[in-house]
């Protein structure tokens, strides 16, 4: 057991990960006056909170599984986030393509009536049906579709955001630093954290402890925190693959499957879809999941039965998969598994909390956050209230993208229109922080390639949390998908002789 370290700083809260449930936690608490310390053994968003299908939704199929509550709070959340973070998130119409043998259409127009109704819309049209021409990008046997909203998200960047948030609230964020050994001890927690990268051992103590480990919530407490855990869940993974666009319509499309799954095809950075996701039990380690043959092959083959331009192998860019850790609820398949989140709190009587964060969806990670925080909230009588709901994600403080870049163009007027453009739906407002300083496009710096600047690479650097250059090029951009073998390897012999030599800008 651990020697009590009087000298160990001292944390009103501890969590650990850096997925989108952590960081939206240490957000929260952060916000409300706790004391937090935030640590990720990787980056932030390494894992599931990158791999998503990036959207923000009600989740249409799961009113099929009578998941209405849920399906409530989602929708209701969707209005909340394109307001407090308008540059990462952004409507996006779906059309459902009709097949008489899949779901009968009166019960596709029952499960549109509820998602329209179940919550109030402000910002988002209603559905509708209508009749496919020979102009739409589906073979000609398809006629009739519907359509409906929901929203888009950067993932990754919304981990990052929160992660900001906090900080700017005081937290502290480590990454790279694993939570090896954490022991109750009264009414504290003492943890010791090694640094991957240094070895360093850092000895903190926390008034209360959670748990948002993502695939590794239960693992956890084999490995690190004391008792079995309180919960099983399911790890079911999801792929993606990313192929040139297949079509030039705004529209996302939401495929039905004869096995009853269904497959989303997305208008993805500007020039590609990615098309996915498959539900599949996983029992391997999470850090290893990757796309299997077979999922290549059913995603293959679902696009190529709605789609005339046809995709094969040769056309995949990018793939992707992650593992979500769900609540085990027995379901007899991976898809219907509920996508609903649970907290258990551990609080034995004169001891320090411990809570554990089983579940959950990027759509609903707000008001998981409130959830968890409003659980500890007794622990902290002088804990203030949340305010995330009206409180805008670093660099969401504006009105719309359109006047944002507007506003942009004119004052960095040297900086090329389309990396302008990418840079209000990544960074927003946050974007004069990254061009401080600059005035000319020579100071910009070197470009590694398709418009991914120095003076950005710098930036992502210095303040978020960036080390490498697949955190650029993955979780904090996406220009993994266009940047060259060479000119990936050329952006990191940058970042090694910056960091060798200490530099910081």
């Amino acid at each position: 057991m651990m020697n009590n370290n009087s000298s160990a700083e001292l944390y009103d809260l501890l969590v650990i990960g850096g997925g989108i449930n952590g960081c939206g936690i240490a957000a929260d608490a952060a916000s409300r006056g706790l004391k937090v310390l935030l640590c990720e053994q990787q980056d932030l968003a390494a894992a599931t909170s990158s791999n998503s299908s990036k959207l923000i939704h009600g989740g249409l199929r799961y009113l099929e599984h009578y998941e209405f509550r849920l399906v409530r709070e989602a929708l209701a959340e969707r209005e909340v986030l394109l307001k407090v973070a308008p540059h990462i998130i952004w409507p996006l119409r779906f059309r459902l393509p009709h097949q008489p043998h899949l779901r009968p259409a009166l019960l596709i127009r029952l499960g549109l009536f509820l998602y329209d109704h179940l919550a109030r819309r402000v910002t988002l049209p209603s559905s509708r049906g209508f009749r496919f021409g020979k102009a739409d990008p589906l073979v000609d046997t398809i006629r009739r579709g519907f359509e409906y909203s929901d929203a888009w998200v950067d993932d990754s960047r919304l981990v990052v955001l929160n992660a900001l948030a906090a900080q700017a609230h005081g937290a502290t964020v480590l990454t790279r630093t694993r939570c090896q050994t954490v022991t109750r001890q009264g009414t504290l927690w003492q943890a010791e954290l090694a640094g991957l990268a240094t070895g360093q051992l850092r000895q903190v103590q926390a008034r209360a402890v959670v748990n948002a480990a993502g695939p590794w919530v239960a693992s956890l407490f084999e490995q690190t925190l004391p008792g079995p855990t309180p919960q099983k869940i399911r790890l079911v993974k999801g792929s993606h693959i990313v192929v040139p666009k297949l079509h030039d319509d705004p529209q996302a499309y939401i495929l039905q499957n004869e096995d009853q799954r269904i497959v989303f095809v997305i208008p993805y950075e500007d020039d590609f879809s990615l098309v996915g996701t498959t539900d599949v039990d996983y029992q391997g380690d999470p850090a290893k999941v990757a796309i299997s043959d077979a999922e290549t092959d059913y995603l293959l083959q679902i696009s190529n039965s709605y789609f005339r331009r046809k995709i094969s192998r040769q056309d995949i860019r990018h793939s992707y998969a992650g593992v979500r850790p769900l609540l085990d609820d027995e379901a007899d398949s991976a898809q219907a598994v509920t996508r609903d989140y649970k907290l258990e709190l551990d609080a034995p009587v004169g001891t320090a909390p411990l809570l554990s964060v089983f579940g959950g969806k990027i759509t609903t990670y707000r008001k998981l956050a409130q959830a968890a925080v409003d659980r500890l909230a007794a622990f902290f009588p002088s804990i203030g209230d949340c305010r995330t709901a009206t409180q805008p994600l670093p660099g969401g403080d504006f009105a719309s993208q359109a006047a944002l870049l507007r506003e942009l163009s004119q004052s960095y007027d040297f900086v090329p229109a389309t990396v302008l453009q990418r840079y209000v739906r990544s960074y927003g407002t946050l974007t004069s922080q990254l061009l401080a300083g600059c005035s000319s496009q020579s100071d910009l710096g070197e470009d590694f390639g398709h418009g991914l600047y120095q003076a950005e690479v710098s930036y992502l650097l210095n303040h978020e949390w960036a080390h490498n250059a697949a955190d650029i090029l993955w979780r904090r951009t996406k220009l993994g998908l266009r940047l060259d073998s060479a000119q990936q390897q050329r952006l990191q012999e940058f970042i090694d002789r910056r960091q060798q030599t200490g530099k910081v800008a």
